[in-house]
């Protein structure tokens, strides 16, 4: 340390300490220590150099081949959620429907007799791509009297494939929609009594207004519904 820089770091110390604790400072914390300007790195040969930027450069190239996902306005031009002219069959959805009737079954359990609030929680927070819904009360008259299998269950409305294999795009509001769920599959058994068992509900579509995948989390609450 030079004598100038010297007398003046004295000269800083002495602002706060006394002249014996200015020299026991100086000689024990700041005299003979190095002063770093950079911290030290370690250096690196001309190998290890090429290797970290042809990983960088790997690395930059991986994310310019990734592709960017679609945007929905670009999902709906390439119509990718309709349903092709070829498999608008109702035949083709009937295995589905099977499938969401022995889901509801194992959902309401006990609740698929008695019926009651239980189900109806149960039923409010259901997937209904599967179910065989039928309108029966519209503000367009002639949407009533519709039933099918639904195909999709969007968030404004249900699509909804007949057995005349035609396509129905029914909107929820406004439409009240009617379920029917036999309690058991006992007709092959011959026990026609149980297979005439099932439990009937409707569902209005204001209501439901929701994704199915969001529609599983979302707590519905009992209140007066004045559209009904």
């Amino acid at each position: 340390m030079s004598k100038p820089s010297e007398s003046a770091t004295r000269a800083l110390l002495a602002r706060a300490h006394s002249p014996d604790s200015v020299n026991r400072i100086h000689s024990e914390k700041i005299y003979g220590r190095p002063f770093f300007l950079r911290p030290s790195e370690p250096r690196l040969d001309a190998r290890e150099v090429r290797r970290h930027a042809r990983r960088r450069e790997e690395k930059q190239r991986g994310k310019a081949l990734k592709p960017k996902p679609l945007s929905a306005r670009k999902r709906k031009q390439m119509c990718l959620y309709d349903v092709p002219r070829d498999a608008q069959r109702y035949a083709l959805f009937e295995p589905l429907h099977d499938l969401w009737l022995g889901y509801m079954r194992e959902m309401l359990d006990k609740d698929l007799d008695n019926g009651g609030q239980g189900a109806a929680l149960k039923l409010a927070s259901a997937d209904f791509h599967g179910a065989e819904i039928e309108v029966v009360r519209s503000g367009c008259v002639g949407r009533v009297g519709i039933k099918g299998i639904v195909i999709k269950d969007a968030k404004f409305v249900f699509e909804i494939i007949t057995k005349k294999n035609k396509v129905k795009t029914v909107p929820k509001e406004g439409t009240m929609f009617r379920i029917e769920i036999p309690a058991a599959d006992e007709a092959k058994r011959g026990d026609e009594a149980e297979a005439e068992r099932k439990l009937v509900f409707e569902i209005l579509g204001d209501q439901f207004l929701y994704r199915s995948a969001d529609r599983a989390n979302k707590k519905f609450k009992t209140h007066f519904l004045v559209n009904i």
